[in-house]
């Protein structure tokens, strides 16, 4: 990060300093100082930051952030509140920076589709991005917090579970592009109809700033509502689409085992070839949302189709493994309907050519009184995928092999333990086998697949 002083960083956040330092990092976690940090002391559900700062200061922090007493040897800054601080330190911060920031959110697809944003600007730009899950509010400050003089450009991911969440990032972000890849079902338990979720999510333009661009997938039933007049054309929109008309659209498209290729097109008259190191229609709509980003900053479509080939999947997101001649597709980060759905199309994709598709689906959760219907219809998903056997793991996800079942599922297979789970998958098992996982993070199906990768090892 840019060189900050405890004076710069006092007056970013309403507080007091009562000595002189210069920052080079900015950290809430003691484990991760290094000299010249500021530790910030958050004090959270369980544990309090403020009881952590000698061991920081021993770390080599060069000043500490609290608000309350604190005995230290080093610069203190003083403030009403901690979390608020590093929010607003985080936005003052980002406002250092002349340069094109893009906020995405999304009930699916957002790290996926801010893989490929990151892709894409990275033709023109040097950009930086969110890694991992640091897309909340403690996660986005550390994101921005990590700007340095060498980047030009920024892709932020803002995720929520209740209303006013993404009102606060967006804030903090000031972004100059938004991005919403859909409105699902997701954390529908917390905000109560789909219509709730759509008002969530358009709480990214709070922060957004005016004559911005907001990018939607207007395949999306409930974003295909949102229109300009409905912020007083205080924005453009920009639209994506597959099956219905949108500025940016793809056509021709052809699914392989490890590859998608199609036309992209571009109103009015831009057409080009991409080719995805991925599969599954949910990445064309990701890459989608990528070009319509790159339209906006003015990045030439060869560049554009160049650096999607460059596309990693991040974390635990569609990962796929080949163990013991068995194809693994790992999707374990979180999971919802929309997301199984997608999952279900993956799955027939690789297993064209012969394979044997088997499912492993543990519970989807925060679906409220969604929750058996959502389960059911990812039965519906994987029958109609043509999967060859399912397995399942966690009360909820016996609505999936239930409705799987009826849908024409033959081998459909329950279970209450991981451990029986893995040991009964890895004993039916052969080579060109393709095996997809899918689960909500609390389900920690991860654990399923290092046992079976032991056996199959």
């Amino acid at each position: 990060m840019k060189t900050l002083t405890t004076e710069d960083i006092a007056k970013y956040c309403g507080g007091t300093a009562s000595g002189h330092a210069e920052i080079t990092s900015v950290v809430i976690d003691n484990r991760q100082v290094t000299p010249g940090a500021l530790f910030v002391a958050i004090k959270g559900e369980r544990l309090d930051g403020h009881t952590f700062v000698e061991s920081a200061v021993k770390a080599g922090a060069a000043a500490v952030l609290v608000h309350q007493d604190v005995e230290t040897s080093v610069p203190v800054i003083r403030v009403e509140d901690t979390e608020k601080a590093f929010l607003d330190l985080a936005r003052e911060y980002r406002n250092l920076f002349d340069i094109p920031v893009v906020a995405l959110t999304g009930s699916v697809g957002k790290t996926t589709t801010k893989e490929m944003i990151w892709c894409v600007l990275n033709a023109k730009y040097n950009a930086h991005k969110t890694e991992g899950n640091l897309n909340n509010s403690i996660g986005v400050p550390r994101v921005l917090l990590g700007l340095n003089e060498d980047h030009t450009a920024a892709v932020i991911e803002m995720g929520m579970n209740h209303k006013g969440e993404i009102s606060v990032l967006t804030k903090t972000a000031l972004p100059n592009m938004a991005v919403i890849t859909n409105v699902g079902v997701s954390h529908i338990e917390n905000l109560g109809s789909r219509e709730g979720i759509l008002a969530a999510k358009l709480e990214i333009l709070e922060g957004l700033k005016p004559g911005s661009t907001l990018i939607l997938n207007t395949d999306n039933d409930m974003l295909s509502t949102v229109k300009e007049s409905d912020f007083d054309n205080k924005f453009k929109i920009r639209t994506y689409a597959i099956k219905t008309d949108a500025d940016v659209t793809a056509t021709d498209i052809i699914y392989k085992e490890a590859s998608t290729e199609f036309t992209a097109s571009v109103k009015p008259s831009i057409s080009f070839k991409v080719v995805l190191p991925t599969t599954g229609e949910h990445n064309v709509y990701n890459a989608l949302a990528a070009i319509s980003v790159g339209i906006e900053e003015g990045i030439e479509p060869q560049l554009m189709a160049k650096a999607l080939l460059n596309y990693v999947p991040a974390g635990m997101r569609e990962l796929v493994e080949v163990v013991g001649g068995v194809t693994l597709v790992e999707d374990c980060y979180n999971a919802s309907p929309d997301s199984v759905r997608a999952l279900s199309n993956t799955l027939r994709i690789k297993g064209e050519g012969g394979h044997r598709k088997i499912a492993v689906i543990a519970d989807m959760l925060e679906l409220g009184s969604y929750s058996e219907e959502g389960h059911r219809n990812c039965g519906k998903y994987l029958a109609e995928a043509g999967v060859d056997m399912l397995l399942t793991y966690g009360e909820l996800a016996k609505y999936v092999a239930d409705e799987a079942k009826k849908c024409g599922v033959l081998r459909v297979f329950e279970f209450d333990s991981k451990e029986e789970l893995a040991k009964h998958l890895s004993a039916i098992l052969k080579e060109g086998d393709v095996v997809a996982f899918k689960g909500s993070r609390g389900m920690k199906l991860e654990d399923v697949i290092d046992l079976v990768k032991g056996e199959l090892s």
